[in-house]
């Protein structure tokens, strides 16, 4: 269900984005004939044109079916999502931690679904109603990242964290599939099908959700016994902690290890929008792609990251579980591995990215890499502090989400009315530097230790009841209390 709720989440996203290909009249004149849209977050739709030019010039679509949109109406659909999005991502992850992930992740899906099925109507009826509906979409997605954590801190054993953080990456599928299919129904039925085909799925996975995910293992109908006994046992919520009351901001935003999460992330975020937002344009301008070969081209590191997170994360917990590694060890490796080795790839490619073959190449494998985060940084706040998980990757979130805005900012600067290779190397430069500063601040502040604050003492009373995220199998050793960071 996450996996798919994933894919389903992305799909919601980026609909849009490819349907306004065909949906407006003055695209041609907006994108100079092939050019990107930017929705000012970074988000453009170059991909989405590489995926549908080849079916729509059959359109079955009428001009009565498209809108006298200019270019600042177009860019104000299209950007008005992350209004919405960046408001919810810090406080839905500390609603999932109090009312718990499967609330917040199914009703943000649920509403988002809704609003999907609703979108053509909005459209015909004026581009402000369209703003408006991307808006509030966007308040409700922004919500379901955070939620995940919280919902994994009572389900999954510690020592499989990652593997199941790895379904996260299941939104690059999304990606990867949503163009080509949206390109297809536009061409063969019209624009509005997109929203009623992506719309109606979600809906339908959102009322399976609350059928088959419960909030805690012993609010399931129908687990097993053995299955509970196994999955608690090894979370420590047999006997179940309280959850704290109130979040020690404090202890959080003076945490090294919160900001190494943070840090990392919002590196990682830039290089992933910077490379996959940017490298339709680079291919145009820079190696001479035609959109057939660049759409597909430009595809390649969806499969190829998610395909690198589910390999990695499955070998990460292989090596915690079997004692190879220390949690701390593992996630600072496939950080390194992650985010570090991208930038060495941008050096490279700062003096071999004019060869076709090698800028492909580069661009692919440094994406492919980059999926590793899930076995790294990416599921660290459940190690740290699986109370406030929700809350730390909510932080991380809200500003890395920024990212995509800043990068195409940057390369916008950098290349106006200057696309040559000696300015994109520029660019290439400041990637590996961000990626190797991100990572190097994770390998010195990042740890895989339970955090003191995890579980702060309630006002005004002295004793603590156990942290939830400790196995109970090491709680009552020798009867001896454990200390927070064991």
């Amino acid at each position: 269900m996450v996996i798919f709720g994933f894919m389903l989440n992305y799909a919601l996203r980026v609909n849009f984005t490819i349907a306004i290909v065909v949906m407006a009249k003055t695209l041609k004149n907006l994108t100079n004939g092939g050019a990107a849209l930017d929705d000012g977050f970074g988000n453009e739709t170059s991909t989405a044109l590489a995926s549908v030019a080849s079916t729509t010039e059959q359109s079955v679509i009428s001009e009565e079916d498209k809108f006298e949109w200019d270019a600042y109406q177009q860019n104000l659909m299209l950007g008005s999502f992350f209004w919405g999005y960046v408001l919810t991502e810090l406080p839905g992850g500390r609603l999932a931690e109090i009312i718990g992930g499967r609330r917040v992740f199914g009703y943000s899906m649920l509403f988002a679904s809704v609003l999907t099925l609703l979108t053509p109507i909005a459209a015909y009826t004026n581009y402000i109603a369209v703003v408006i509906l991307r808006a509030v979409l966007g308040f409700f997605l922004g919500a379901s990242w955070p939620a995940i954590h919280p919902l994994t801190a009572v389900w999954i054993p510690p020592m499989d964290r990652s593997k199941f953080i790895a379904n996260m990456m299941a939104s690059s599928l999304g990606a990867a599939i949503t163009m080509p299919i949206c390109g297809y129904l536009i061409a063969t039925i019209g624009w509005q099908s997109v929203f009623y085909f992506t719309g109606g799925l979600a809906l339908v996975w959102s009322v399976m959700w609350f059928l088959v995910v419960f909030e805690t293992p012993a609010e399931h109908p129908r687990i097993s016994a053995e299955e509970r006994n196994e999955i608690e046992t090894a979370i420590g919520a047999s006997v179940k902690a309280k959850k704290p009351t109130y979040v020690p901001w404090k202890s959080i935003l003076t945490s090294p290890p919160v900001w190494a999460i943070i840090l990392t992330h919002g590196a990682s975020v830039f290089g992933f929008f910077t490379v996959v937002n940017q490298l339709p344009t680079y291919m145009k301008y820079i190696l001479n792609f035609n959109i057939k070969e660049n759409g597909l081209l430009s595809s390649l590191p969806y499969f190829g990251k998610y395909a690198m997170a589910v390999i990695s994360s499955h070998l990460a917990d292989h090596l915690r579980k079997n004692g190879t590694l220390s949690t701390t060890a593992t996630r600072k490796i496939f950080t390194a591995f992650a985010v570090m080795t991208p930038g060495f790839l941008m050096i490279v490619q700062v003096y071999m990215g004019e060869n076709r073959s090698w800028a492909v190449g580069i661009f692919t494998l440094a994406l492919f890499l980059n999926g590793a985060v899930t076995a790294g940084y990416l599921g660290n706040g459940l190690d740290i502090a699986p109370n406030f998980s929700g809350t730390i990757f909510g932080m991380a979130n809200t500003l890395s989400s920024f990212g995509g805005f800043v990068s195409a900012y940057m390369v916008g600067v950098l290349t106006n009315d200057n696309q040559t290779y000696g300015q994109w190397q520029i660019v290439f430069w400041i990637l590996a530097i961000i990626y190797i500063v991100g990572s190097t601040a994770y390998l010195i502040m990042g740890t895989g230790e339970l955090q003191p604050w995890n579980n702060p003492p309630e006002r005004g009373v002295n004793n603590r009841e156990t942290e939830e995220g400790v196995p109970l199998n090491q709680q009552g050793q020798n009867n001896k209390p454990i200390s927070a960071s064991s």
